[in-house]
């Protein structure tokens, strides 16, 4: 069984962005504490695991960026 988009995408948020504690889905990365140069490191660490280029748009949020990948895939 693959794991969700979601799921891999918590991962690598508990692997690259010391947040201390779960994600918001529906904040903003800045709202969570996250620099932007983190935030820029971390979307290329995105597009490198899920092999897909995300528009700037789409990196409001993390669900939106699950819903963004998850439409690439498809």
């Amino acid at each position: 069984m693959t794991m969700s988009c979601e799921a891999r995408l918590g991962e690598l948020v508990a692997e690259h962005l010391d947040l201390g504690r779960e994600p918001q889905w529906d904040g903003g990365l800045a709202d969570s504490g996250v620099s932007s140069l983190d935030a820029v490191a971390f979307k290329k660490v995105v597009e490198q695991e899920f092999g897909v280029t995300v528009p700037p748009e789409c990196f409001d949020t993390l669900r939106k960026l699950a819903a963004y990948i998850d439409s690439q895939a498809a």
